[in-house]
């Protein structure tokens, strides 16, 4: 049996394992890699104290987002692979009631820049034309 997420070492393996991922990924390296060309030392970093602050409320994380994301070259089939790899990580390495609380929080999050960016309705349905 795993371990639910409990603490910052937590955080700090999955999203590192999680990155590892998007760095392999065919769809996800180049808008990372090429475009967004992200400077991995700093981000990670960002990252912890992002999803510790998501899961544990502890207000580490001090920025916005959305907006660094508008830019970049995404589309449905982008967020659906991050919430993929994003799930298949967590799942392998944790499982209890602070997993699933993330898993969740990560899928809403991706539902809402979707929304945001006008790339599903309100209730999840493909915008037409």
């Amino acid at each position: 049996m795993k371990a639910d997420i409990k603490d910052e070492q937590d955080i700090k393996l999955l999203v590192d394992t999680f990155y590892d991922k998007v760095n392999e990924d065919d769809l996800l390296s180049p808008v990372f890699n090429g475009f967004a060309q992200v400077n991995w030392e700093h981000h990670l970093p960002v990252m912890y104290s992002f999803w510790s602050s998501v899961l544990f409320g502890t207000m580490a994380y001090k920025g916005q987002p959305f907006p660094k994301h508008l830019r970049l070259p995404v589309e449905r089939q982008h967020f659906a692979r991050w919430v993929d790899l994003f799930t298949q990580t967590a799942d392998s390495l944790f499982e209890g009631e602070k997993t699933q609380e993330l898993k969740q929080k990560a899928s809403s999050i991706a539902q809402v820049f979707q929304m945001k960016m006008g790339l599903i309705g309100v209730i999840g349905k493909e915008l037409t034309a």
